[in-house]
């Protein structure tokens, strides 16, 4: 039961974008496109698991045990750009077309704060690594789902007639604040 809550919590109540604020950078600068969105989503997806568990590896066993729990930012941050680097040059060797899919998309996570946000929420939860793992999945998850959503009103939009001061990021932004107030409805199901 505590998985489910972790996961319905993760992507609706606390949507990491939406209600944390996190990962806005990617959420309106990936969201021109629905199949750029989803590029994204896969990506973000993969690199959140991952980071999740190799921080949630460095913390319990290496940071906690001698005393260093302070560097926990730096130290993380240096795990999720190696990890991406990482990533970019297996798929580069082991699968091109799959690199040339996401290729603009690995080096966009390396600065996306929602990856770290995961890492840091998943210790400051007291999560264990099953838990950890399902709270990043459900995060990716509901990052996913608000950048999709988004990027399907934003295409929408450009086929409408809006007001020439209201073009761009303006609407995008009215957007955003709409989408947010609508997942503060799911604030009472858990």
């Amino acid at each position: 039961m505590d998985y489910i809550i972790i996961i319905i919590t993760a992507i609706f109540v606390n949507n990491i974008v939406l209600a944390q604020f996190l990962g806005i950078c990617p959420f309106l600068g990936v969201s021109g496109k629905v199949s750029t969105s989803i590029g994204m989503s896969g990506a973000v997806m993969f690199v959140m698991t991952l980071a999740t568990i190799v921080t949630w590896l460095i913390q319990n066993y290496i940071l906690i045990p001698i005393g260093l729990e302070f560097l926990q930012t730096i130290s993380f941050i240096l795990v999720i750009a190696s990890l991406v680097q990482m990533v970019e040059i297996i798929l580069k060797k082991v699968s091109p077309p799959l690199y040339q899919a996401l290729g603009i998309f690995l080096p966009l996570i390396t600065t996306n704060c929602a990856v770290l946000g995961v890492a840091i929420l998943t210790v400051q939860n007291d999560y264990n690594l099953m838990e950890g793992v399902i709270f990043a999945i459900a995060n990716a998850i509901g990052f996913g789902l608000a950048l999709i959503l988004f990027s399907s009103i934003r295409e929408h939009l450009d086929l409408m007639e809006v007001p020439k001061g209201m073009r761009g990021v303006p609407i995008a932004l009215v957007v955003a604040g709409i989408l947010a107030l609508s997942f503060m409805g799911f604030a009472g199901l858990v």
